[in-house]
């Protein structure tokens, strides 16, 4: 089994696990097990992956509730959903609309799916999951980004005392759009999750992560969305020399590896 299994958590902490790529997995004190963005597909030609295998066979680690943020194949991956699905039929799945329906389309029971939109909350076992935009369904006509294609979630996921924001796929300049930082603000996160790139464009780019996550007075951020894909890695030391001696505190969580947080 994973070894997240037979973890024994202590309380008033969670463990992180970090998959590669956005998808990540929780597990409280409790012994609840949330997914987020499940992406292990198993044909991997080496020209697209950095590995050839995936970093979990599904069927491996026991799970409560996956938690979506959008309808995009790296983070609604639906032969990872059936897997996770068929190992475990009463784990119960959470997302944006068209992640919903995609699932429901592939046979997973309706009753075992929740829709979620931005400022609604889902309370997942002994966790509590509050959705937040990633990407404002209007996009940002100022900054020049057009409307997203799907509805984009990011997430405040509360573990025990425990807050940890889940970006999704931000927009570029998420970091100068109040009507986006004050609603996660709100929910005083403490660590954050982020999807960043260097020079893509999609996502902020390093200073803006970094301007980003002291908006967010955020303590400690974590680095996502890299350790997959060829054409979308980075280095994400380059990204951790950007912070400030004052924080927030960047940390790298190694590949399909987990922490334990707070770690004092």
């Amino acid at each position: 089994m994973h070894p997240l299994t037979d973890l024994a958590v202590p309380a008033g902490k969670v463990a992180i696990h970090w998959f590669g790529q956005s998808s990540f997995a929780f597990k409280d004190e409790a012994g609840t097990v949330v997914q987020v963005d499940p992406y292990f597909p198993r044909e991997r030609p080496a020209d697209r992956f950095i590995h050839s295998q995936p970093p979990l066979d599904e069927a491996t680690l026991p799970t409560d509730f996956v938690l979506l943020t959008h309808n995009h194949r790296d983070h609604t991956c639906i032969e990872s959903l059936l897997r996770i699905h068929a190992a475990f039929p009463q784990c119960r799945f959470v997302g944006p609309s068209e992640s919903v329906a995609n699932m429901a389309e592939h046979g997973i029971p309706a009753s075992l799916l929740t829709t979620l939109a931005a400022g609604e909350q889902a309370t997942l076992g002994t966790m509590r999951a509050h959705a937040v935009w990633a990407k404002p369904p209007q996009g940002a006509p100022e900054d020049g980004i057009p409307a997203p294609d799907v509805q984009h979630l990011g997430y405040v996921l509360e573990a025990g005392p425990v807050r940890i924001y889940i970006s999704g796929d931000p927009i570029n300049t998420f970091a100068d759009h109040e009507e986006l930082l004050a609603p996660i603000r709100a929910l005083q996160p403490e660590i954050g999750l982020l999807t960043t790139h260097p020079t893509e464009g999609e996502f902020p780019f390093f200073d803006g992560s970094v301007k980003m996550a002291r908006a967010l007075g955020l303590r400690t951020a974590v680095p996502a969305h890299y350790a997959c894909f060829v054409k979308r890695n980075y280095d994400p030391a380059e990204w951790a020399a950007q912070f400030p001696a004052d924080g927030p505190r960047p940390l790298i969580i190694p590949y399909n590896s987990h922490v334990i947080y707070p770690e004092a």
